[in-house]
């Protein structure tokens, strides 16, 4: 059956991330197609979720104002899905968030608090090699006004930490991370997050 994979195209590198899944579904033989969601019937009939990165206030201002808020965390409570939180989105899947949280609506999937931009403002944007749980190599991981996991509990587990701090967690189907994947041509990512598709 051919894979369907929605990413959230309410702000963000929404295209370099449909460019990215359609390059890792080659890469491992899979056929299937991935569409931008604005809408919650867009969205019912996807087999994973993308929430790429972009200003986390205002996405989620976006996907709750469209009904998105509900319909994710109603299907994830009726039968668990992948979903991929990539900078923004790792914000959004967090059942804590600090650092002006209070204007965030999360969608509260995964046992972890995190901080918005840990690493300081867009000029503090950084690249460097990350060592990630079970990657055979180093993952050149590009940092941009990124957030850290301040604490993880629960079923959260850590796949990655930067100068001490967390910043790739996985929860069950939930995946997320600090960084930007789409924004490297490294397909291992993308690659591992389609793997959880069933």
């Amino acid at each position: 059956m051919p894979i369907k994979v929605g990413v959230i195209g309410m702000q963000g590198a929404v295209e370099e991330h449909i460019r990215m899944v359609e390059r890792a579904l080659k890469s491992m033989g899979k056929g299937g197609t991935t569409v931008p969601i604005r809408r919650p019937e867009q969205f019912l009939d996807c087999d994973a979720l993308i929430i790429p990165g972009g200003e986390s206030t205002t996405i989620s201002k976006l996907l709750a104002n469209s009904g998105l808020t509900y319909a994710i965390k109603k299907r994830y409570d009726e039968a668990e899905f992948p979903i991929m939180g990539a900078c923004a989105g790792m914000i959004l899947l967090a059942k804590k968030v600090i650092g002006d949280g209070k204007k965030i609506i999360s969608l509260e999937l995964m046992d972890m608090e995190v901080k918005r931009n840990a690493f300081g403002r867009q000029r503090e944007s950084f690249e460097t090699d990350l060592g990630v749980k079970n990657f055979d190599a180093p993952y050149r991981a590009v940092f941009i006004r990124a957030p850290v996991a301040t604490r993880v509990w629960g079923k959260c587990e850590v796949l990655a930490r930067f100068d001490q701090k967390i910043v790739m967690v996985k929860q069950d189907s939930c995946f997320a991370l600090a960084y930007h994947p789409e924004l490297t041509s490294d397909l291992r990512i993308h690659q591992y997050f389609l793997s959880f598709i069933e």
